[in-house]
């Protein structure tokens, strides 16, 4: 069973309900945009664990093997 960019899409919208999210890409190799509040405060480290702890089952199952993130605030993203 592999994941696509739709249902990475759906696992971060339903984690994160605040946030803009947009995900493209496929065959285990995914490009994750995520616009929100909820980091506010957070370096870049703390950004991207926030996000893999939700893909974690699936890049242990292999079905997710590369993760591009953009990961910003409201007001980084030039929305606030």
């Amino acid at each position: 069973m592999s994941v696509d960019a739709q249902a990475i899409s759906g696992i971060l919208q339903q984690a994160l309900p605040d946030c803009q999210v947009a995900v493209e890409g496929g065959a285990g190799k995914f490009q994750v945009a995520v616009v929100g509040d909820v980091f506010e405060g957070l370096g870049a480290v703390k950004r991207q664990q926030m996000i893999y702890q939700h893909l974690n089952a699936h890049i242990r199952s292999g079905e997710v093997h590369a993760v591009t993130m953009r990961l910003s605030t409201r007001a980084e993203a030039g929305l606030a």
